[in-house]
């Protein structure tokens, strides 16, 4: 286990890939301190944050002196550098690949299409009062079903996690995504413990309005 400064993680817990973040580090019981960062009210383009990440955005982590942005990058480092389980971040070649594999997928297929659906259907209205646009959701939903139908042949197969028999940092960042209409309620360790295994994409988008039932793994 590392030493020296409590390391520091800038969140905004209304972020999906600051949530994984979160799971990880609570999973594994790494010392740490967060440091909450509300998007909503622009905390994140105040000067002292802006020194951390000029690009304005969580998360952010801090280990000493150490300035790391981007969760993909922080998942992996944490994963490296702390004792954790070597399920999260395989050492083998191979295994690791294939997690790196997915979460560059991630980024541009998971990512975007999960969240613009999001926010089609309850962030717009909900802050600003006005009615769902049913013509651009119902093209974000065939681009988020074509994203699924992909996610399932090409990273689930038959296997329980996206990248083999264990849980990695992949599916922490697909199922927050993939989590996102869960209520805020619902806790870390629940999240963890749920497969993204068990959702399919006819599932998602039957239950898009409310919150998905995935199957749970003891």
């Amino acid at each position: 286990m590392a030493t020296g400064r409590l390391l520091e993680v800038y969140l905004d817990m209304l972020s999906q890939p600051c949530r994984a973040v979160h799971i990880l580090l609570n999973c594994n019981n790494i010392p740490h301190r967060v440091r909450s960062v509300a998007l909503r009210r622009g905390e994140n383009r105040t000067p002292d944050f802006t020194k951390l990440n000029p690009m304005q955005k969580v998360p952010v982590m801090v280990d000493n002196s150490f300035i790391l942005t981007e969760s993909d990058a922080i998942l992996k480092y944490l994963a490296t550098k702390y004792d954790v389980p070597e399920h999260w971040y395989p050492r083998q070649p191979e295994r690791q690949a294939r997690v790196d594999e997915y979460t560059a997928w991630h980024h541009s297929n998971t990512r975007p299409h999960a969240a613009k659906v999001f926010i089609l259907e309850v962030l717009l209205p909900a802050q600003s009062g006005s009615q769902v646009d049913e013509v651009r959701l119902i093209r974000a939903l065939s681009q988020l079903d074509d994203t699924l139908d992909k996610l399932e042949s090409m990273f689930l197969r038959r296997q329980p996690f996206l990248c083999g028999d264990d849980i990695t940092v992949a599916d922490l960042l697909a199922v927050c995504e993939l989590m996102q209409w869960v209520e805020p309620e619902t806790s870390c360790s629940s999240v963890l413990s749920c497969s993204v295994g068990g959702l399919e994409s006819s599932q998602l988008l039957e239950t898009r309005s409310t919150a998905p039932t995935p199957s749970c793994t003891p």
